[in-house]
């Protein structure tokens, strides 16, 4: 009995993910001219990656819109293509090193016009994850400021996306869990440590202080500047900068040639 309910449990799951996988490959939809003219003038990461490269972005750009569920919030009242274009954009760039990833846990994005107020801390925020209900949440006018100076470290949507992929990492009944090599994962760890203790004890630092909180945000600010400072954060921390090009499978200063990323 034991066999038979955990057999036909196997195969109720296996449905509803050929369903859920059927109806994602329904709602794919290719990017348009206007979406590859966007992504090449507002997104120096794509402009700045191989023809090979930005046809493989672009395809995992299609894949992230059609499995996720975009949602207005507050006083936005409607959610545009260019908003889930530079949000998927965003969590392609953080995860291009890894195939076939979309942070499958995280199926809702809410969107509001501008910092909101959380009635549970009660705190105004500029965006968070929540594992439990598998969304995250982006202010809108915060995530864009990201865009506006793309070189100072500072990326609302690098920062919540990072914070969505090192829980994905710890969801193990998620198909996407465990793909940062634990062995990688504790080299990089080792050095986050000494540099959050450097923070805290208030030395100079390529990070904010905020990364000195605790391992999940210097994880999220340090990949801010992993993308944003590549040059400097190698410069600064080649060690600790390397044991990220590890785990995340890629290096901005290698991969794309134009980045801001490169070039500060």
């Amino acid at each position: 009995m034991f066999v038979l309910t955990h057999l036909f449990f196997g195969i109720g799951e296996l449905f509803y993910s050929s369903y859920k996988n059927f109806k994602v490959r329904i709602a794919k939809q290719k990017l348009s001219p206007q979406d590859i003219n966007i992504l090449s003038n507002l997104f120096p990461y794509y402009a700045g990656l191989s023809d090979i490269h930005k046809k493989e972005f672009v395809e995992k750009v299609e894949w992230f819109i059609a499995e996720k569920e975009f949602l207005p919030r507050g006083e936005l009242k409607a959610v545009t293509q260019e908003m889930k274009l530079l949000i998927s954009a965003t969590a392609v760039k953080v995860t291009f090193g890894f195939q076939g990833m979309t942070l499958k846990h995280f199926r809702r994005i809410l969107i509001y016009q501008d910092s909101y107020y959380s009635t549970i801390n009660k705190q105004y925020h500029q965006g968070e994850v929540n594992p439990k209900l598998g969304v995250i949440v982006l202010s809108w006018e915060n995530f864009v400021r990201g865009f506006i100076k793309n070189d100072d470290g500072v990326n609302l949507g690098i920062h919540e996306i990072a914070h969505a992929m090192k829980l994905e990492n710890q969801i193990h009944y998620n198909r996407e869990s465990n793909f940062f090599n634990p062995i990688l994962w504790g080299k990089y760890s080792e050095l986050a440590k000494s540099e959050i203790q450097k923070i805290r004890s208030q030395e100079s630092s390529l990070f904010r202080s905020s990364a000195g909180v605790n391992e999940h945000e210097f994880f999220a600010v340090a990949l801010e500047a992993f993308f944003e400072k590549s040059s400097k954060f190698k410069s600064y921390n080649e060690r600790l900068y390397q044991s990220l090009v590890y785990l995340l499978r890629q290096d901005p200063l290698v991969l794309t040639k134009n980045s801001q990323g490169a070039n500060s």
